[in-house]
């Protein structure tokens, strides 16, 4: 019985030997092939005879080439598949319509020029954030707010202190009361936080009666070129909320800081370009105009305002982006206030101009004072200007709309939570700078 059992498995294993089936792989039957070398003739050894060759590399002539007609459906007059698209000439309306006309090309345009310059406007985003904006301005930054800014914040004798439940109040009222929402978007919160604020402030226009000697301007326009190592650049477009004054403010450094200005170096970030993420064009025009016509009584800028207020995190600027775009902007709205005051001509100036600005968020606050020293900004060489920044001052912790519960506890209140008055204070410093 176990002969028996055993015969039709190797019955099997004899069967595929026999077909020529090994480890799997299907050989060929019938003969092996023959797998030597070629046989050695005068050709394998030592290749073909010259005459040969040359035979064989002699150009051919080359047979001429017709032009077929390409078959398209244009005159079936809808799509047939294996024929070709038909290209028809442009259509001429006989007039012409601005909402569809080309235009012309930049070389045709008149103000086109071969000399690229470059544009900083509102939506630049630069790569090095402040280390970029200071080499561009020729300006040297200094940490924290001047004295003459810290002064009027640590004097008690001002009553900064007597609005802090105001600006507490000011807070709940854009975050919490001024919306039917559940949680405000912050498109909707930061103009009415800003708004609020400023109406704290003016409310000092009773003890300081110079305060009511100023006005909000929106949507105005800056323009301020300038060269710096023999690149040309420009400041342009919209510049913010701005705040004009009849008066200017005062310097903030004395002629000993300007004057030690001389030695500091500034820094560069090689490899990368310093006119990186900056536009450049080849139509522009070189423009000098602080946005008001002459004669307007507040044509002195004093403070310029940013509002981060996109609800999309990747639509707002980063805060060192943002720190760059306001020293970019204050230095162009105290280039061109220096242009009107002093002329052209690269100089000292010998009444420096200051601008002041103030950019948030809705929560998070930077605080920037700028000082133009100098508009002779092509060499590294010579009096820089100054910036003072104080960044990343939150005006609270967080705003709960919604109180939280756990196990029919409440753990988080509805409410203002981490009020930091030092923040509203520093922002009213700056609203009264100039006039205190």
């Amino acid at each position: 019985m176990a002969a028996m059992a055993a015969g039709p498995m190797a019955l099997r294993r004899a069967g595929v030997a026999a077909r020529g089936l090994t480890r799997g792989i299907i050989t060929r039957g019938g003969r092996p092939r023959h797998h030597a070398g070629l046989p050695r003739t005068p050709w394998t050894v030592r290749g073909p005879p010259p005459e040969v060759l040359a035979e064989m590399v002699e150009p051919r002539p080359v047979r001429e080439q017709v032009e077929l007609d390409t078959v398209t459906y244009a005159e079936r007059l809808h799509y047939v598949p294996g024929l070709a698209r038909p290209r028809f000439p442009p259509w001429e309306r006989g007039w012409r319509d601005p909402w569809h006309s080309p235009g012309p090309r930049y070389e045709e345009m008149p103000l086109y020029k071969e000399r690229g310059c470059y544009i900083c406007h509102q939506g630049v985003r630069m790569l090095e954030g402040v280390r970029q904006a200071q080499w561009l301005t020729k300006t040297k930054l200094v940490e924290g707010l001047p004295p003459a800014v810290q002064g009027i914040v640590d004097n008690p004798a001002l009553g900064l202190q007597e609005l802090e439940e105001r600006a507490k109040h000011v807070v709940s009222h854009a975050r919490l009361w001024d919306t039917a929402e559940a949680a405000p978007r912050r498109e909707k919160y930061c103009p009415v936080l800003f708004e609020n604020l400023i109406h704290v402030c003016r409310s000092m226009s009773a003890k300081y009666p110079s305060l009511s000697k100023r006005m909000l301007a929106r949507n105005c326009r800056i323009a301020a070129t300038w060269e710096r190592e023999s690149i040309l650049l420009q400041v342009r477009g919209l510049s913010g909320i701005l705040m004009n004054s009849m008066t200017p403010i005062p310097p903030v450094a004395s002629k000993e800081e300007i004057l030690a200005t001389k030695e500091h170096v500034l820094e560069t970030f090689y490899p990368i370009a310093p006119t990186i993420d900056l536009q450049e064009v080849n139509v522009y025009k070189e423009l000098n105009d602080t946005g008001f016509r002459d004669g307007y009584p507040y044509s002195h800028p004093h403070t310029l305002f940013f509002l981060e207020s996109a609800n999309v995190r990747t639509n707002r600027f980063r805060p060192e982006q943002l720190r760059a775009k306001m020293l970019m902007f204050a230095f162009g709205n105290a280039l061109a206030k220096a242009r009107v005051l002093h002329g052209n001509d690269p100089k000292v100036l010998e009444q420096p101009v200051v601008v002041q600005t103030i950019g948030t968020d809705g929560q998070l606050f930077q605080f920037m004072v700028f000082q133009l020293n100098t508009t002779d900004l092509v060499s590294n060489d010579g009096i820089k200007n100054l910036v003072w920044i104080d960044s990343d001052q939150n005006l609270y912790e967080r705003a709960q709309c919604v109180p939280e519960f756990k196990k029919r506890v409440v753990t988080k209140p509805a409410g203002i939570s981490g009020f930091q008055p030092d923040t509203f204070k520093k922002f009213l410093a700056l609203y009264l700078h100039g006039t205190v």
